[in-house]
């Protein structure tokens, strides 16, 4: 349990720079996909050479795609999100109410236990999260509420898929799925902008990329050694950083607040920690 647990802190800090990456980026959803098109060329090499040195991983590749087709609206929502808000309102309440959509489900569809002081910190997340959504405007909050959704739906997916896969190889399948779902639907909405956007961007696409694939994978193989909510909840975490990242570095508003919600976050980890 506790190499999950620093897996998900690991990963927390990697997902937090590159979305800090996104949100700086003038066309947010051009910045995600070039972002999983280099992801999903990097895992896709990874998975030739891997099966080329030790023969083809066992992955359960169904699932795989499933998760990328669930990437797509999370990708979308989160451009739209990030267009609507500040980095330390939006990705606070993306994650967190992600990690908590993660929990229910993983509880519905993959017998998950959680104990009740785990169910005890998780709550006091929800609330951290609504001492930051206090005052917002409605329809600033919907798409982040919306991306929260796509994380809970794809962490299950995934979940389940790490625990019937070599875990390492279905999280790099997963980015080779989203690579390709995102990238034809761009084709099809944005192909006149693609190449433009990516000559001029493709460094911090490369970075936010490897970050993306390194983190998650630490999230995946962590889904193979604690229950989804636990590992979703101890990665979501990397709110304090956006917290931090958006007073400090963004020069946002309202930072009193919105630190004060991050140390709540903060202390729902540690019960959630404590509970198992």
């Amino acid at each position: 349990m506790i190499l999950a647990a620093l897996l998900a802190l690991l990963a927390a800090g990697l997902h937090a720079s590159w979305n800090i990456v996104v949100k700086q980026t003038g066309d947010r959803f051009l910045a995600l996909w070039a972002q999983f098109l280099f992801a999903g060329s990097l895992a896709f090499t990874a998975l030739i050479g891997w099966t080329i040195i030790d023969g083809q991983p066992k992955i359960a590749w169904w699932w795989s795609i499933f998760s990328g087709c669930g990437h797509l609206p999370y990708v979308i929502l989160l451009a739209k999100a990030y267009d609507k808000s500040d980095f330390s309102v939006t990705y606070p309440i993306a994650r967190g109410a992600g990690a908590l959509s993660a929990a229910i489900l993983g509880l519905i569809f993959l017998d998950d236990d959680l104990t009740a002081i785990s169910m005890a910190g998780i709550a006091v997340v929800i609330f951290g999260l609504w001492v930051l959504v206090s005052g917002q405007k409605i329809e600033n909050i919907f798409p982040a509420l919306g991306v929260a959704s796509t994380i809970g739906v794809y962490s299950v997916v995934d979940a389940y898929g790490a625990r019937n896969s070599d875990a390492i190889g279905f999280a790099l399948s997963v980015f080779v799925s989203g690579a390709a779902t995102i990238s034809i639907w761009a084709l099809i909405t944005r192909s006149k902008q693609l190449k433009t956007f990516f000559v001029a961007a493709w460094k911090p696409a490369l970075f936010g990329g490897s970050m993306s694939i390194l983190g998650y994978s630490m999230v995946v193989y962590a889904f193979t050694l604690a229950p989804v909510g636990y590992v979703a909840t101890m990665r979501e975490s990397s709110v304090v950083i956006a917290a931090l990242a958006g007073w400090k570095y963004l020069k946002e508003d309202d930072h009193k607040r919105r630190l004060t919600s991050a140390t709540i976050v903060v202390a729902g980890l540690i019960v959630l920690v404590l509970g198992r």
